[in-house]
């Protein structure tokens, strides 16, 4: 009997490798304002609350997000997941003691996953006695995760079903967006409670993947509208580059805006989306990304001939999907 897992996962940590670790440092602590532990010269974490570490970063050379971790409710759950794994013959791996200390949990497994993102279980994370010293007030993690992340991709199609066989992902909802003249689809996907997890966008019709990192963007959620505003400022007056000014989105209606960060990926800070009430959701398509704002910042036409030839270049190398995990995949609905 296949017993459901959905409701016991949640987004739990992000691990990024990257060599520009004082840009990462300025970013983090005095522009989004987290709470930094520098643990040595090539290993850096963030938090957002009493877990030991919501991001670790690591030195190397793929300025990029290379894990994510997965906090799972129970062991009952986590060992049903593995199974779940091991029974489509995908290779499941068992973390070493120090990396679980560096990720602050106890115990992690990890196995393949889209894009080439190494996804990563755990059950027990590591609380810290160690008060928070950061600039914003608070973030919301709890029963929704810590937030979600958004990729693109040439098969969509593939990766809804790899997190569907996974975790038991459910469609929340879609929506239609053209951007300069490039017609996407973006499809939302959900765990738990919060609107999405996941994130998968799409060039309509065309197999070509406009973005060189793995990870489009990150979100975390702000605890307060004031914690968005300031980290908004504090992003311009520091001279990080800003991706989308502030806007409210059509879906989920958060508030947010998007940073680029010293990787080059995005960094959305957004506060108050809604939650989902599964007893009443239905999925729907909503025509563009905004209800207002979200306005693009500095993009130059050059901007715009690089993402031409990332997406071109991109013909030429084949998606990671996971085939075992992702089968033929789940088509829109």
């Amino acid at each position: 009997m296949n017993t459901p897992v959905f409701g016991s996962v949640h987004l739990g940590y992000v691990v990024i490798e990257t060599d520009r670790f004082a840009d990462w440092r300025r970013f983090g602590t005095d522009a989004i304002g987290m709470h930094r532990d520098d643990l040595d010269a090539g290993l850096m974490r963030f938090r957002l609350d009493d877990q030991e570490c919501r991001f670790l970063l690591r030195r190397g050379p793929a300025e990029d997000v290379v894990a994510t971790g997965w906090h799972i409710d129970d062991h009952t759950t986590f060992e049903r997941i593995e199974a779940r794994i091991r029974a489509h013959g995908v290779p499941v791996v068992e973390g070493t003691p120090e990396e679980a200390t560096l990720r602050g949990v106890e115990r992690l497994l990890r196995f393949p996953g889209p894009k080439g993102i190494t996804q990563e279980i755990y059950t027990a994370p590591v609380k810290s006695a160690e008060p928070l010293t950061m600039l914003a007030t608070g973030f919301v993690t709890g029963d929704s995760g810590m937030g979600h992340i958004a990729i693109t991709s040439t098969r969509p199609a593939r990766i809804r079903g790899y997190f569907n066989t996974v975790f038991d992902a459910r469609l929340t909802d879609y929506i239609d967006e053209t951007i300069s003249g490039v017609k996407l689809k973006i499809r939302f996907l959900r765990v738990n409670e919060r609107h999405h997890s996941i994130a998968i966008a799409a060039v309509r019709g065309l197999p070509v993947d406009p973005v060189r990192t793995r990870v489009q963007h990150l979100n975390i959620q702000a605890a307060t509208l004031d914690d968005v505003a300031r980290s908004y400022q504090r992003v311009h007056e520091l001279g990080f580059d800003m991706a989308l000014s502030v806007g409210q989105h059509t879906n989920d209606k958060e508030l947010s805006y998007y940073a680029r960060t010293p990787s080059g990926f995005e960094w959305e800070v957004g506060w108050n989306p809604v939650v989902i009430d599964e007893n009443t959701w239905q999925p729907s398509t909503h025509q563009g990304i905004s209800v207002w704002g979200h306005t693009p910042v500095g993009q130059s036409i050059i901007d715009k001939l690089v993402q031409f030839r990332l997406g071109a270049r991109s013909l030429a190398h084949l998606e990671i999907t996971v085939p075992a995990l992702s089968g033929p995949g789940i088509p829109d609905d």
